[in-house]
């Protein structure tokens, strides 16, 4: 749990927060005294008899902010961060807020500020003469029915689609008592579960012992994590795989007495995987993947709709939550659910949809040409010994695989620290391809064969340079080998030399600017003059070593700060050092007192 915030002060960071959302819809105005975010008076609007309002403590944005806006709520009212908003503020909106002949459906979920506060003020406007509905929406399906006694299912992010279809259904000019109907019916067909990897800090808030000691196990997570940083159900050591299967079967096991919530048996069924607000947008996409796997070969659900992203945060929480909506009939002559959670809407908190068209096609057309030239590369006639090459090469992708744990601390120090690890995968790949495809002996074709191996699995910056060097090397090769027959250190050196001239055309790397070629160029020149490759490969290593306190001129390591370029050697110069080490059979040392592996 990180206590760090880029703004502290609680008071502050709501209202430039609600205020921001006025910048990015113009339509939005703020009544920053009362928290309250409302539509500004409009032509577009003056046709629709309901508006919907809803609101909460702040903390779980884009909910509810995030969703006033043409075809979701008309208005919503914030408390401070995981607080019930004031009644007095609620009656402000209901009899300021909205359009004056408006007729108001009010949702609210269930925990007791919100319920008692918005409830007084609902029963304010009806004393009033206005004709204000409120639906309470418990969604949640982690607490079971004894712990929930009368309290009942705490409200999660399943209440987005109540908003989301109830808004829809208002725009398209439908009355209150429709309208309260609909959304009743989403509330009453939703299921929900939320887990999490870890508690979060309260801007504002002291950290607490309390809270050091309620810190999850690295290992563990927390099923059941409400959204209001409340402790969840329990407790496991568990992979994400089994973690699904958990709260899909508190979610739809109808075995289960105390849960058993919803009978998800329709036809239909939309499936939410909301952010709790810290999960990475590619670790996201693998939950969802997960959970829809598990949804067909498990349950024989197969969702109409999935909707993933950001609906429902707990502050920057490390979680996520599943929700499952049975679609039902609406019963009230007009459009079914999944057209009005299809409907178009403009608020900023709600992403960009896939039209009905998009998911009704089903379009399962591929496109799977295969993407080679197609062309097969001929006999060059320059040959090596076949079966010592790859002993050699061998031993040079080897020692890259060994060298990864030293090369990513390296890159953690100076860069991203993806660079061992992608050099790992290169390296690892083509050992694969060895086993399965021994080299022949003629240079040309075995290199020629290699250099897809490495456009495939190594990506990035490095990725990029290795394949212009490998196919300007297979270039130079070629050429070669019109004159010669045999691929002696004095051929291999020349050709190396013609590929260096070719990747300088795409890099301005050169010697002294903290990068692989740091090693590269070094090791080809001894190999020029010399035409031992261990020397080479010890010039390498020299070089590698020659980039500790080199300030970087390319790279991420340019925009990172701090000393650490002092203290390690370029990791890729490292990387490739090592592969050069590996080939000319170099056997490293132990470690010495300061870290540096020497010769």
């Amino acid at each position: 749990m990180s206590s760090k915030h880029f703004d502290p002060n609680p008071t502050h960071l709501l209202l430039t927060s609600l205020h921001s959302q006025t910048l990015t819809n113009p339509s939005l105005a703020l009544d920053s005294q009362n928290k309250i975010l409302y539509l500004r008076p409009s032509s577009k609007s003056s046709s629709q008899r309901v508006h919907l309002v809803s609101g909460g403590g702040a903390g779980h944005e884009p909910s509810f902010s995030g969703f006033v806006g043409t075809g979701l709520l008309s208005a919503a009212v914030s408390g401070t961060i995981f607080a019930s908003p004031s009644a007095e503020q609620i009656r402000t909106c209901l009899f300021s807020r909205l359009p004056p002949s408006s007729e108001t459906l009010v949702t609210v979920m269930n925990y007791t500020g919100d319920v008692l506060n918005f409830g007084l003020a609902v029963e304010k406007a009806k004393a009033a003469g206005k004709r204000v509905e409120m639906v309470i929406v418990g969604d949640d399906a982690a607490v079971g029915r004894t712990k929930g006694g009368k309290v009942g299912r705490r409200g999660v992010a399943g209440t987005v689609m109540v908003v989301k279809i109830a808004g829809a259904l208002a725009k398209r000019g439908y009355k209150l008592d429709e309208v309260a109907k609909v959304a009743r019916l989403v509330a009453g067909n939703l299921v929900s579960v939320g887990a999490s990897l870890g508690r979060v800090h309260v801007p504002g808030r002291a950290v607490n012992k309390e809270e050091e000691g309620e810190k999850l196990g690295e290992d563990e997570v927390e099923i059941g994590m409400g959204i209001h940083n409340e402790a969840g159900v329990g407790r496991e050591k568990m992979e994400l795989k089994q973690l699904v299967g958990k709260m899909l079967r508190m979610m739809l096991d109808r075995n289960d007495k105390e849960r058993g919530f919803v009978n998800v048996n329709s036809n239909e069924v939309v499936l939410l995987v909301n952010n709790l607000g810290g999960v990475s947008v590619l670790e996201l996409g693998g939950i969802v993947a997960e959970v829809v796997k598990q949804l067909g070969e498990d349950w024989n659900i197969k969702p109409v709709r999935v909707l993933s992203g950001t609906y429902m945060t707990s502050l920057n929480g490390l979680g996520f939550s599943v929700s499952l909506l049975n679609v039902v009939n609406t019963d009230i002559g007009g459009p079914g659910m999944i057209e009005l959670l299809d409907d178009e809407c403009e608020a900023t908190g709600w992403p960009a949809q896939i039209s009905k068209l998009t998911w009704e096609e089903r379009n399962q057309a591929t496109r799977e040409e295969d993407a080679s030239n197609g062309e097969e590369v001929d006999e060059s006639g320059l040959r090596v010994d076949a079966r010592a090459a790859q002993e050699v090469l061998t031993r040079g992708l080897e020692a890259v695989v060994a060298a990864e744990p030293d090369v990513t601390r390296y890159d953690t120090i100076v860069g991203d620290g993806d660079c061992g690890i992608g050099l790992k995968r290169g390296a690892e790949a083509i050992l694969r391809h060895l086993s399965s495809k021994p080299l022949t002996g003629d240079v040309v074709i075995d290199l020629a064969n290699i250099i897809p191996v490495v456009e495939r699995e190594m990506d990035g910056t490095s990725g990029a340079l290795y394949a212009i060097f490998l196919n300007a090397l297979v270039a130079a090769l070629r050429t070669t080998s019109q004159s010669e027959k045999e691929a002696s250190a004095k051929v291999w050196a020349a050709a190396l030399r013609q590929s260096c001239e070719a990747l300088s055309k795409y890099t301005p790397a050169r010697p002294g600017d903290r990068t692989l070629v740091d090693a590269l160029y070094p090791f080809v020149n001894t190999l020029e003059k010399t035409g031992d490759v261990k020397k080479a490969a010890e010039a390498a290593v020299a070089g590698a070593e020659g980039t500790k306190g080199m300030k970087a001129s390319l790279g991420r390591t340019v925009y990172i700060g701090g000393s650490g370029f002092e203290e390690v050697p370029d990791p890729g110069a490292w990387g490739l050092a090592s592969f050069f080490q590996g080939l000319a059979g170099i056997k490293k040392l132990e470690e010495d007192s300061n870290g540096w592996e020497k010769l």
